[in-house]
């Protein structure tokens, strides 16, 4: 794995013969890594049977409660302060000879957290590490670090620091981690620590989940109906296998920490799991994968399946209410189709309103002139010769602004009997 670890840290050692006796061993329990404000059991033991132990700190002056402190097998200390962080020894002696003490144990480190606000930490290209592969940790603050530590939970080692880099207005380290197998797998966190105080360290970064996938054949993954739904309709995925996983593993693509879960269960001779989505919204228009995984690995992962691409289409019943415009996505071409067939009809309605208008304006003019004339020159004289060609002659007839026209052949150069009705008829010779 290619880290760069710091000093020796280690919190349990065998027993090593020394001045005749064999020095005893200290550890810490839970952890030497010890939160602010918190406990830790310190234990002090030996295979002699040594009777009482005597616990030092390298700067013991500055803890009161060590001084001429003997105990038997273990100490609480506690409730820790940055005070307390430092490097522990013990020493055994025999009930018989209180004044004989055994060697010094190998020492032991108590780290402090909290001290600082916590950095942050993700996974380069990202949590899910394909079986032989690298995997770049980079833990990042605003603070100035001068090293940054990685720590992985529930294993029993000493902690890997790197010396902090500036990086864009703050400062970080990356930790190369690989090739992945099944022991690089687990949880991470990271801390930042100042040289002058080295074993102060900063609040523990939120944990990130590094999984080692390709352990297991692929499972398959489908989509109930169609990979295609519209917007606000249910959906459920079903992720099946040929062989029995104890939890199946959805995730979208590139978002390892929103996975979902769900256990294994028998149908028609293969394993599946259900994962119903509910209600589609425009945020699960992505690429999902499912993987399966055995509780007695829970970091360790089948191959992805293949990429499943669930793809949300249509809007809400109120969409007419939006503005339209033109789209692939939402389907809304048909309308803009409505939208310019009822333009064309509203322009081509103010034209022909317009020609009307147009039309019968000066018609009202010559209608206003003849009324000014005598009856008898209103009259067509239809012994004109040129007048005695077949012409169709049209009549105007303007009645309360509702305007008709009617085409007619004259059959009489004299006009029938009046009409009660108020009109104004008005001739146009057509060819």
């Amino acid at each position: 794995m290619g880290l760069q670890s710091g000093p020796s840290q280690g919190h349990s050692l065998g027993p090593q013969g020394h001045g005749g006796q064999d020095k005893p061993s200290l550890s810490a329990w839970p952890s030497p890594v010890v939160l602010q404000g918190q406990h830790v059991n310190l234990r002090c033991h030996s295979h002699l049977g040594f009777d009482r132990f005597r616990l030092d700190k390298d700067d013991g002056a500055h803890i009161t409660e060590l001084r001429d402190l003997i105990f038997q097998n273990s100490f609480l200390l506690g409730p820790v302060t940055p005070a307390h962080a430092g490097t522990y020894r013990c020493h055994g002696s025999y009930r018989h000879s209180p004044s004989v003490w055994s060697a010094p144990s190998d020492p032991l480190v108590i780290v402090v957290t909290g001290v600082y606000r916590k950095p942050s930490i993700l996974a380069q290209p990202g949590p899910l590490v394909q079986l032989g592969r690298y995997v770049t940790l980079q833990c990042c603050s605003e603070i100035v670090f001068d090293s940054f530590i990685l720590h992985r939970e529930g294993v029993m080692e000493n902690p890997l620091h790197i010396i902090g880099q500036p990086h864009d207005g703050g400062f970080h380290a990356n930790f190369s981690v690989g090739p992945m197998t099944t022991a690089y797998a687990g949880t991470y966190r990271c801390f930042g620590s100042i040289n002058y105080s080295s074993h102060e360290w900063s609040t523990p970064s939120d944990p990130l989940h590094i999984m080692v996938t390709g352990l297991y054949k692929k499972p398959s993954l489908l989509a109930g109906l169609s990979p295609v739904v519209r917007l606000g309709e249910n959906v459920t995925l079903f992720c099946s296998s040929e062989s029995s996983f104890d939890v199946y593993h959805l995730c979208r693509e590139g978002e390892a920490r929103e996975c979902w879960l769900a256990g294994g269960q028998s149908h028609n001779g293969t394993f599946q799991a259900i994962f119903p989505l509910g209600p589609v919204t425009p945020a699960h228009n992505k690429t999902y994968r499912c993987y399966g995984s055995l509780n007695v690995s829970p970091y360790g992962w089948s191959d992805p399946s293949d990429p499943l691409r669930l793809s949300v289409t249509g809007n809400s019943s109120s969409s007419w209410l939006l503005p339209i415009e033109p789209s692939l996505d939402t389907g809304n071409s048909k309308h803009l189709h409505v939208l310019i067939g009822t333009l064309v009809a509203i322009i081509f309605l103010a034209i022909l309103l317009f020609f009307l208008i147009h039309r019968w304006c000066p018609a009202k003019k010559n209608a206003a002139l003849m009324d000014q004339e005598p009856e008898a020159d209103r009259m067509v004289n239809r012994e004109d010769p040129e007048a005695e060609d077949s012409q169709e002659v049209i009549y105007a007839q303007l009645d309360h602004w509702i305007f008709t026209q009617k085409g007619v052949i004259p059959t009489s150069p004299r006009p029938k009997k009046a009409s009660t009705v108020t009109s104004v008829y008005m001739e146009f010779a057509t060819s």
